[in-house]
Parts: structure tokens; sequence; C-alpha cells
């Protein structure tokens, strides 16, 4: 067999080089072609709830019942018969004053009673007497008016002696100054031989008592004004009974054992701060509340049947300040909705306007995605109270006006 001319050779080189250049070729523009790979991210299905929303404010503690101890009669003090800080109950002997001098006029209205029944049981006999002469005739008329006239001014006397008697003894009791009440007694202002007057300005002492104990809270009317009107609205619903819950967390930080009911709420609103005062009433058995004690104050304020949590990653701010979040439609497809907060629960937003229940709400990848765009949606583990199925209470309706989402 004759081998092939070098000419032959060099047009074969060719003709493979040519053939596979083009298969080269047509394999690059084969994978160009092929579809990108869809971006995944993170996202979270909505479920509408029934959440209790509460609000948090300041509060200072004030006692149940306050007696301001004074005397009622002058006099030496002769004893102090409690101890500074003590529990004492009602009826209990707090002072002693002097009450020589009451005793001898407490005696002397007892001798002025005696006398004037005396007097009575004699004018009585006299006009029996000549009311029975007058009737045979052996007397005169008027004999017999004047001794029914000193029997109408007998019993007089003895009223007023009676009258005269009672004041003395009330005087002689208050010779013994006792708790019109049960409570801690403060410090004492007088100590024994301190010469006191009725009515005198200065407090001896004072009992408090301090279980149960209020809870005195100011409150925004504006605050107080938009409850009312999502009430009224229906946006929200009143809380179980009429009594408020209220839970206390104290000035260390810790949280109080016993919650406590709202009682009222103020009717007339402070001109120089804007606030109404509620009124909270809190069990104190260990005595832990102290009166002017500060306070923050947790209120449940209403529920909303159909609330949205929507993690707080999920919500950012357009170019106008709107609240904005990405939702993975049915397709894939990316949108952009507007969205209205109301205030903050835990690490969420509770979103009133703009999604709906079933969303999927983009809470990792957001910033690699665009609107419109095809994207790989992976479910993320909530940590809304739906999934959780725990109640997170709001903050304070004070401290999150700073939410990165406004109204539409």
């Amino acid at each position: 067999m004759n081998p092939l001319p070098a000419s032959s050779k060099i047009v074969a080189v060719v003709l493979l080089l040519v053939f596979g250049s083009t298969q080269l070729s047509g394999c690059s523009k084969s994978e160009s072609a092929a579809a990108p790979k869809a971006v995944e991210v993170g996202v979270v299905t909505l479920a509408a709830q029934a959440l209790t929303l509460s609000t948090e404010l300041a509060g200072r503690t004030s006692a149940y019942m306050i007696a301001q101890i004074r005397p009622q009669v002058g006099g030496i003090v002769q004893k102090r018969a409690f101890e500074e800080g003590a529990v004492v109950k009602a009826g209990d002997l707090l002072y002693q004053i002097d009450p020589a001098s009451y005793q001898a006029a407490f005696a002397s209205a007892q001798a002025s009673v005696a006398r004037a029944e005396s007097t009575l049981n004699a004018a009585r006999l006299k006009a029996q007497r000549q009311s029975e002469l007058l009737t045979i005739e052996a007397i005169s008329k008027q004999d017999n008016e004047d001794a029914q006239v000193s029997l109408q001014q007998a019993q007089a006397d003895l009223s007023s002696a009676q009258a005269a008697l009672e004041s003395a003894r009330i005087n002689l009791d208050h010779t013994r100054i006792t708790a019109p009440i049960g409570g801690r007694v403060e410090v004492s202002s007088v100590t024994p031989g301190a010469l006191v007057t009725a009515n005198q300005e200065t407090v001896l002492t004072t009992v408090q008592q301090l279980d149960p104990i209020y809870v005195d809270i100011p409150q925004s009317s504006t605050e107080v004004l938009q409850l009312k009107q999502s009430l009224a609205s229906g946006k929200l619903t009143s809380v179980g009974d009429n009594a408020v819950r209220i839970r206390l967390h104290l000035e260390d930080g810790t949280t109080y054992a016993h919650e406590g009911r709202l009682q009222v709420s103020g009717v007339t609103v402070n001109t120089d701060t804007g606030a109404i005062t509620l009124r909270a009433l809190v069990p104190n058995p260990q005595r832990l509340l102290m009166p002017g004690m500060y306070v923050r104050a947790r209120l449940d304020q209403g529920v909303d049947p159909q609330a949205l949590l929507v993690p707080q990653q999920a919500i950012s701010r357009d170019a106008r300040g709107q609240g904005v979040a990405l939702v993975v439609l049915a397709d894939g497809k990316v949108e952009q909705r507007t969205v209205t907060v109301a205030e903050s629960i835990g690490s969420n937003w509770r979103v009133t306007e703009g999604l709906a229940a079933g969303d999927r709400v983009i809470v990792e990848g957001s910033s690699k995605v665009r609107v419109g765009q095809i994207v790989h949606a992976v479910a993320m583990a909530s940590t809304t109270a739906a999934k959780s199925g725990e109640q997170i209470p709001s903050t304070s309706q004070t401290t999150t006006s700073a939410a990165p989402a406004v109204t539409k």
C-alpha cells in the first residue's frame, strides 16, 4: 500500500483541527444557553394568631391606706406604746396622754348627771301630785302648770348633764391614742414628757397599710385615645374580663412575684404632662413593696385576634423612609410590599398593613435578589409566638417610635 503524499497529510490535519474547533464552539454555545441557577433565599410563612398586646410604663407605689396620728386632746405624753417600724393592729395603743384632768372632768360630769336625775324624780312626783289635786280642784290651774313646767326643765337638765358626761368620756378616751387602721407604724416625732395639743399640725406618727399596695401609673392621653379607637373599630378586642392585669418589674430588674389588677383609670388629663393616672392594686404579703418605690408596670391592653408577627430583619426602609418587605410569590418571583408596623414584639414587628397570612417573607438573602427575580425559597425556623406557642408582650409604646416602618 502506497503511503499518502505529504500534501495529503497536511490537508487531513487541517480538517481535524477545523472539526475539533467546530465541536468546541458548539459545546460552548450550548452551555451558555442553559438557564442560570435560581438564588436561594430563606423565607418565613406568616400565620395569623390571637395576640395579647401589652405596654410597659413607669409607676410609683403608694400605701393602700394612710393614717396620720394627731392628738385630739392636749396634755403630757406619758408613754409611747409601740416599736417604731413595727406592724400594729387597728385599736392598738400608740400613745398615752396624762388622763388625770380628764378623769376629774368625767367624775364631775357623772355627779352632775346624778344630781339632775334626783331633781327630775322630785319634779316628776310633784307634777303627779299637782295633777291629782287639780282634779278635785284643791289647787289652781296655775300651780299645776308650774309643776309641769318644772318637770320638763328637770328632764332637759338631765339630758344636758348626760351630754356633758358623754363629752367628758370621749375626752378621757382620747387620752389613749390608738391605731385607726392596721399596718406598719413610722418613726415617732415625740417622746414621753412632750406636751401635745388638740389637732396640732405636727404628726405624732403615721400608720400605713401596705398589703395590698397601690401602684400609680401615668399614661399618655394619646396612647389611651389610640387604644380606645382600636377597641371601638374592632382591630383590638378587650382582654378577658374588665380587670386588666398588671405585672411589675422592680428597680433591680427582677420581676415581682404577685400579679395586680387595674382598679381605676383617671378621667382628667394632667395639663402639665398630658397624661392620665392609672391606679393598680397589687398584693404585698411580704411587704417587699414600699411607698414611693419606682417600678415598671406591664399592662395587658387588648387582643389582636389576627396578629401578624414578622422577624425584624425582614423589614427595611426604602428611599422615602417607608417600611418594606420582600415577598416570594407562588411562581417564585420576588415582590416588594410597603408595610405598616405597630410595635415590636420580642424580635418581631407586629405588621398591621401590607402583608397577609400565608405570605412568604424573605428573612435571609434579601441583599442578593431584586424585585421580579425568580428565587428558590427555603423555609426558615420561625421565632414568632405562633410557632413557639408563647405569648410575647410588646415593649412600651413610648419606646417603639423608632420602628423602621411608617404609614403608607
